[in-house]
């Protein structure tokens, strides 16, 4: 099976940035789903629910500003990805396997936003010259 090609957005993107944004929608749909869960079945989870759902919201921003070249994208990353460790931090405290699900994904998105960061940052002489792409 072949796949469709690239859009020109995904064109544009790096592969650092093309493996954040995947993690950022990842992370989105599984701390919703985990929240979800928690809800249903352990009502004295509010701080697993809290963050899972503070994480969502702030992937999804996250997958709107990369869509956008925002040029406030990096400080809503670093965001994310500080909100993203101290939810896996929590969800890793409980046994239940979609808080381990969770905690999995989000170490995953940490790590690729990070490195989508440094990226940047590294690329930042360039991009200040070239005057190209915020995110």
């Amino acid at each position: 099976m072949t796949q469709p090609p690239a859009s020109e957005f995904e064109a544009s993107l790096t592969s650092d940035m093309r493996l954040a944004l995947h993690d950022f929608v990842q992370a989105a749909t599984v701390c919703e789903w985990c929240a979800d869960r928690c809800l249903m079945e352990w009502p004295e989870m509010a701080e697993c629910i809290r963050l899972c759902r503070d994480v969502a919201d702030l992937a999804v921003e996250n997958v709107q500003f990369m869509a956008r070249d925002s040029p406030f994208g990096p400080e809503l990353a670093e965001t994310f990805a500080i909100a993203a460790e101290e939810c896996a931090n929590e969800c890793a405290r409980h046994a239940h396997s979609h808080c381990q699900e969770c905690a999995s994904v989000l170490d995953r998105a940490v790590e690729s936003t990070w490195r989508m960061l440094e990226s940047i940052e590294q690329q930042g002489v360039v991009g200040a010259q070239q005057q190209t792409q915020q995110y």
